[in-house]
């Protein structure tokens, strides 16, 4: 499937009573997971322990 053909369906599954800005923001958020995504399967990613490991000294 195109990316076109990815961005119609997943307009087409929202409801008809949606904003510019709920699509904007839904196709946002589809652009972000799919770069992270690639990050990862460019071994770019760090394991979950890491990332916790970070989180926790951010908030301490």
């Amino acid at each position: 499937m195109s990316v076109k053909d990815e961005v119609i369906k997943l307009i087409q599954d929202l409801p008809d009573n949606v904003t510019v800005e709920d699509i904007l923001y839904k196709l946002y958020v589809r652009a972000r997971i799919d770069e992270g995504l690639s990050e990862l399967d460019a071994g770019k990613g760090i394991i979950h322990s890491e990332a916790m490991e970070q989180i926790n000294k951010w908030l301490n």
